[in-house]
């Protein structure tokens, strides 16, 4: 099993995701970490977890507010390894094509994520998509409502290679990983690499995620809580799920140098 540590971000800070209520997250509070500045957290998460990769979700632009360019900027050139899976509630083309200007060069190294919440149709999916074909798309629901204005979930002929699976209020819950939603997906699109987000508890959470056919598992809050063991230095492959970077983000950002020469070209 993959793991892929996480960082919400609001106003600047990191903040602890609890059941998707994005608008009552609070600073983050980490036996991990021990700040809520996102360069300490972003640090300390790629040497817990031996991996180049962050999930990262702007709270800020989820809401509706500018995304936090100055923030992300600084995440990748202070690291300069570093992969992010960004998730800003794109809904279309434009606001990609923004993100990436905004970005410039470092944008080589940002795979978008396309949530269903957000997306604003089948179309917009396809547009940007043929821009990032690095893309993910995030399959979003809360209990037993789909997050769908396009209607996303019901066609897997658009789906893009890498699907997440995300169930908001499994979030910091507590709850347990959404293995029927996850086999629900698998159903529909049995040849998808499929990540989970969610619920993760720990480390058998995790072995039954991948039993369930989950190639990865987007974790905050129990690396955060100390549920999932430090990897040790002299040991840097854990036990129990191996760092993502290992495997796809490489191919990530090779088509990602493939888009960003394509819109250098004339």
């Amino acid at each position: 099993m993959n793991i892929v540590p996480v960082i919400d971000l609001l106003h600047g800070q990191v903040v602890r995701g609890v059941r998707g209520d994005r608008a009552q997250y609070r600073p983050i509070v980490s036996a991990l970490a021990g700040s809520a500045e996102p360069l300490a957290v972003a640090d300390r998460l790629c040497e817990h977890c031996a991996t180049d990769l962050l999930y990262v979700a702007d709270l800020d632009a989820l809401q509706g507010r500018p995304v936090q360019v100055a923030v992300l900027a600084g995440l990748l050139r202070a690291r300069p390894t570093l992969n992010l899976w960004l998730d800003i509630g794109l809904a279309g083309r434009d606001a990609l094509e923004a993100l990436f200007a905004a970005l410039g060069t470092a944008s080589s190294r940002v795979a978008p994520v396309l949530a269903s919440e957000s997306i604003a149709s089948k179309a917009e999916l396809s547009r940007c998509l043929a821009l990032a074909p690095d893309a993910l798309l995030s399959l979003d629901r809360r209990g037993p409502a789909v997050l769908d204005p396009a209607g996303l979930w019901d066609a897997p002929a658009l789906w893009p290679q890498r699907v997440i699976v995300m169930t908001l209020d499994r979030v910091g819950a507590d709850a347990g990983p959404d293995l029927a939603t996850l086999a629900a997906v698998r159903a529909r699109a049995p040849e998808a690499t499929l990540i989970g987000a969610g619920g993760i508890r720990g480390e058998a959470d995790l072995s039954a995620a991948a039993q369930a056919g989950a190639k990865a598992w987007l974790v905050a809050s129990a690396l955060h809580d100390g549920r999932i063991g430090v990897v040790p230095a002299v040991d840097r492959e854990p036990r129990h799920y191996t760092p993502l970077s290992k495997a796809l983000p490489h191919a990530t950002s090779e088509a990602a140098r493939h888009r960003l020469s394509r819109r250098r070209a004339p």
